[in-house]
């Protein structure tokens, strides 16, 4: 994800707009993609967001912005190996490993779940964008655990349905930090960009959504305690942002941790999804899936 920093300095330029100013540096950018990334808060004058691509710039500002780049990658069949836990015609489900990304982007331009699935399942990249090919859903790089991937249009269109209806269910176990006060809650806080760091998801955002994690406590440790965590909605990074707003980061969380919640008991993030559940797009029976805890995590609590 490029970053880039300027300084505007043109006194005879005062007042010219955001976007046609970083248009005009931005050359690998349309107009119209330079104000979506502009309202997307993507972009910063004196360490704030700017939200409208029409903002006047004066004498001595300093401009940042982060953005993805347009169709940065061909995507391409890989060979690597998959956990595959179901398969048929319609649909398949895959136990993805911590530190796999699932589609291309700037920073991943190979190596990630999509080309696997092109590898693995020959005619899935006919199914949805050409970037993502048969996946309806996603899991953070560094999590692990139940994904389910279309492989044909139909099935594509009726899981997306049901994602967006949230009749699909999936829960997650995660390692916090310190203790809950209780056995189990609902944490109901907006979440979106972070107000200075767009690279950042927040609850002190100024343009929230809502977000819905469901938590409970499995067993509680002498420093840490293991969750069952169910998200209602789905909104990037929701189960990190939630419970480090809560208190509690979970364990190897290297974005929204804290500095003084170091621990070199696990290797990666210890959050893993354990159970999916949804209804089949052809016999529209209600499917059910569940995988253990990696040796890595499983280690780390025997450890503690």
């Amino acid at each position: 994800m490029p970053h880039k920093e300027f300084r505007f300095t043109d006194e005879s330029e005062t007042g010219k707009r955001l976007d046609v100013y970083l248009g005009e540096r931005l050359n690998e950018l349309s107009r119209s993609q330079v104000q979506s990334i502009i309202r997307e808060q993507r972009a910063y004058v004196n360490s704030e967001i700017v939200q409208k691509p029409s903002y006047r710039l004066k004498y001595g500002d300093r401009i940042a912005v982060t953005y993805y780049l347009p169709d940065a990658v061909e995507i391409y069949p890989e060979n690597i190996p998959l956990d595959i836990i179901y398969q048929d015609k319609y649909l398949a489900v895959i136990n993805k490993p911590s530190g796999m990304v699932v589609h291309p982007g700037v920073g991943a331009l190979k190596h990630t779940l999509a080309h696997a699935l092109m590898w693995h399942f020959p005619g899935i990249e006919k199914v949805g964008p050409k970037e993502r090919p048969g996946i309806v859903h996603r899991i953070d790089k560094d999590a692990s655990g139940l994904l389910v991937v279309a492989k044909d249009l139909r099935a594509c269109d009726d899981l997306k349905e049901q994602f967006k209806k949230r009749t699909v269910d999936k829960k997650y176990l995660a390692l916090v930090w310190g203790h809950c006060m209780q056995k189990s809650g609902i944490i109901s806080q907006p979440i979106g960009r972070h107000m200075k760091n767009g690279a950042r998801m927040s609850v002190r955002t100024r343009k929230p959504k809502q977000a819905e994690t469901h938590f409970k406590v499995l067993k509680t440790f002498k420093d840490f305690t293991l969750l069952e965590i169910k998200t209602i909605t789905g909104r990037t990074h929701q189960i990190r942002v939630h419970m480090s707003a809560s208190g509690h980061p979970i364990v190897g969380d290297k974005r929204y941790g804290r500095k003084k919640m170091k621990s070199s008991i696990t290797p990666r993030l210890f959050l893993h999804a354990y159970y999916l559940s949804f209804t089949h797009p052809e016999s529209r029976k209600r499917q059910e899936f569940t995988v253990p805890l990696p040796y890595e995590l499983q280690a780390v609590l025997e450890k503690i």
